[in-house]
């Protein structure tokens, strides 16, 4: 619960919706929730300006307080907690997704939103594994993944012929995690 506050501090949720986002039963969400607001990481609101968002005048909605003496330190935590996650997921696919030729990381992993694409897989991918891995990653991090595959025939040619797509992402930022095409140095 934690977590989805400190991912989405913009937002106000009410307890009904925290307990479906995290999966939760709702009896232990209002426990935790008491816990959060008596430490004070958590501020309440009452419902009127919140109507707008689905909630009625008697609605109380709960916010992570941003001014909280803990809070750098626990998106900072957060952010760790994250990246070992990435680290794991990376792993996994290596390991596992098939004979990889070529694994680049775009989009959302290095903050570059107008990719179409955060992985691109080139080589004889397993489909399946790669969608076991990356769906089991998206449930723990609360995040959607788009991702690639190409096979290397398919990659050399949309590469020859200029393929915008393709080049899109070769032009972005991203990091090279497999190549064993040679294509960048190491």
């Amino acid at each position: 619960m934690l977590y989805l506050f400190l991912q989405h501090q913009e937002r106000s949720y009410y307890v009904r919706e925290i307990a479906r986002e995290i999966g939760a039963q709702l009896n232990a969400v209002r426990r935790e929730i008491a816990n959060l607001v008596r430490l004070g990481l958590i501020a309440e609101n009452k419902g009127n300006q919140m109507i707008a968002i689905g909630g009625n005048a008697r609605s109380i909605f709960y916010k992570v307080r941003t001014d909280h003496l803990l809070f750098s330190e626990l998106k900072a935590l957060l952010l760790k907690g994250e990246m070992l996650q990435e680290q794991e997921m990376v792993r996994q696919l290596q390991e596992k997704s098939g004979e990889l030729k070529l694994m680049l990381l775009t989009g959302q992993f290095i903050n570059s939103v107008e990719v179409g694409t955060d992985i691109l897989f080139v080589g004889k991918i397993k489909p399946l594994v790669v969608a076991r891995i990356l769906n089991s990653f998206e449930k723990s991090a609360n995040k959607e993944i788009r991702y690639t595959v190409l096979s290397e025939k398919e990659f050399t040619e949309r590469r020859e012929i200029g393929d915008k797509f393709l080049y899109a992402i070769l032009e972005s930022k991203f990091l090279v995690v497999v190549d064993n095409l040679n294509l960048y140095e190491t």
